[in-house]
């Protein structure tokens, strides 16, 4: 990964985590597509951290090696950054039956970014800013048309000031924000249900409910248990 990325700086052109030039997206779209067909695919995880890659025996920002999935399992569980991605050659969104988007606003998403490689990594905010601007072609282009493909998104809003993420010092808490999810297709959501289990919530259109930040999870179990059990259902009933 960091190979391609310097390539591409010695050639001028920005390379980033989120584009083409660094994933294999056909391959993704073929794990998607075999496992549909017949419940068996290969998959692979991303080594992010020193820790994570030394469990390994690799280096960080490398890929652990494909491996078959078991048989005879119920649902395949994908999480990353382009389970929605589209192109002219690719749509791995098709292949999925729950698309679920989760978010921070972009100037949420840069403090968590430079709070993590600053304290973390070592970096300087220069460092991270450079990063930051590299991505931002392929963010555009690949990462925010993904969310118009979800069935679900769930957007953490900061309500402290995060106008400046460039020398905010430490990360807005879950109890400093308010998430907002928004339904694709609100049909057969019970939203009075919903606002009565979770404390201080309201709707803020017809297919969103704001939720308190520090309620993510209980709102999680709530909306997404029922709908994966309609999929285990639909599942038992074509075999």
């Amino acid at each position: 990964m960091n190979d391609r990325i310097e390539r591409g700086d010695a050639q001028g052109i920005p390379v980033s985590h989120f584009g083409p030039d660094t994933n294999e997206w056909a391959e993704l779209e073929k794990q998607f597509r075999a496992y549909g067909a017949n419940g068996r695919c290969r998959t692979r995880r991303y080594l992010h951290g020193d820790d994570e890659a030394a469990r390994c025996g690799q280096e960080p920002g490398s890929f652990t090696p494909w491996v078959e999935t078991p048989a005879d399992t119920d649902l395949l569980f994908y999480e990353g950054l382009h389970g929605c991605v589209k192109t002219d050659d690719i749509d791995v969104a098709r292949h999925a039956d729950l698309k679920i988007g989760v978010v921070p606003i972009i100037n949420l998403e840069w403090i968590q970014k430079l709070y993590r490689d600053k304290t973390q990594r070592g970096y300087s905010t220069e460092a991270v800013t450079d990063t930051i601007l590299r991505r931002m072609p392929d963010y555009v282009n690949y990462i925010c048309p993904q969310f118009a493909e979800t069935d679900i998104n769930f957007q953490r809003v900061p309500t402290v000031d995060t106008s400046n993420p460039f020398i905010a010092r430490w990360i807005p808490t879950p109890d400093e924000s308010m998430v907002v999810i928004r339904l694709r297709n609100p049909r057969g959501i019970d939203f009075p249900y919903l606002l009565s289990m979770i404390p201080h919530s309201f709707m803020s259109r017809a297919n969103s409910i704001v939720i308190h930040g520090a309620k993510l999870d209980l709102a999680m179990q709530l909306i997404l248990t029922p709908l994966i059990l309609q999929l285990m259902e639909r599942k038992r009933r074509t075999i």
